[in-house]
């Protein structure tokens, strides 16, 4: 079984959480998750984050502090991840996220977090998530940009 490093990020803007949705034909196909990608052979997991986010988004970002580590085994797909969950912001020059090599792009607040629709590896990381996004909602302070 190999291991491949993926890093993903957490970016919240607004009170709500960027998520991309799987595309057809892929691992997980369907399932939401926090946008990323697999780190390339001896890349930085920041720079491939970074990388990830304007090649399937197109946005451009700030990579921040890791939030969150998991390792997960996908038995059907003979692959296990380690998977990093990064602080990340948009840059101010940024355009507006869209579906470039994702089925779909959302924002999403706390009542949009159901672990059913996410894949396995992802879950772990959605209580950090819904902490942050609970702080930014009381605390009614202005957006990460």
């Amino acid at each position: 079984m190999r291991t491949v490093i993926v890093a993903a990020g957490i970016l919240i803007e607004g009170g709500k959480v960027l998520l991309s949705r799987r595309k057809t034909g892929t691992h997980l196909a369907g399932l939401w998750e926090f946008p990323g990608g697999k780190a390339e052979a001896g890349e930085d997991p920041r720079a491939a984050l970074s990388r990830e986010l304007e090649e399937e988004l197109g946005i451009t970002t700030r990579i921040g502090e890791i939030l969150d580590v998991t390792f997960h085994r996908y038995e059907e797909a003979d692959k296990a991840v380690l998977l990093l969950f990064f602080e990340a912001h948009r840059e101010a020059s940024s355009p507006e996220p869209r579906a470039i090599d994702v089925a779909e792009v959302e924002w999403r607040g706390v009542e949009g977090l159901d672990p059913s629709t996410f894949p396995p590896a992802d879950i772990a990381v959605l209580a950090k998530v819904r902490e942050r996004l609970l702080s930014f909602a009381s605390s009614d302070r202005p957006s990460n940009r």
